[in-house]
């Protein structure tokens, strides 16, 4: 079947500006997964700061209860 010269453009056109599109929408999905892989490490390294002061509290309330027994 043949197409007339402007339907072969204007599919040609289409199928850049769809190819654009996806193309588009690729980063768009690479960068939420960045985003998302970035937030999981801050969680993951604000979790471990906070269990570390925690840890390191303890033992300074454990030091400090020692000496006053001394």
């Amino acid at each position: 079947m043949t197409h007339s010269k402007t339907r072969q453009q204007a599919e040609m056109a289409f199928d850049q500006v769809q190819s654009q599109f996806f193309a588009r929408d690729h980063a768009v999905e690479e960068l939420d997964y960045v985003a998302q892989v970035r937030e999981a490490k801050t969680l993951r390294l604000r979790e471990a700061r906070l269990a570390r002061e925690e840890r390191d509290r303890n033992a300074a309330l454990a030091k400090r209860a020692k000496q006053r027994q001394v």
